[in-house]
């Protein structure tokens, strides 16, 4: 976390992650992340792996509209 602060949720769990913090998501967990405060969050996302393509990703909700409606 850069700064601000974020509720990330994987698979069951929440916790706070606030600046300078990290929290490392397994493949396959389903997982959120939410801005609690005023401030805002920014983050870097990194990822590792073999494959590191967005055509893998299911959301299953996303108030964003990046889900394609059937």
């Amino acid at each position: 976390m850069v700064s601000g602060s974020a509720n990330v949720t994987i698979n069951d769990n929440t916790q706070l992650v606030t600046e300078n913090e990290s929290v490392y998501i397994p493949i396959g967990a389903v997982h959120a992340l939410e801005n609690p405060g005023k401030i805002p969050l920014e983050l870097i996302e990194v990822q590792s792996g073999a494959y590191l393509g967005e055509d893998d990703i299911v959301r299953f909700s996303d108030r964003y509209g990046r889900i394609e409606k059937k």
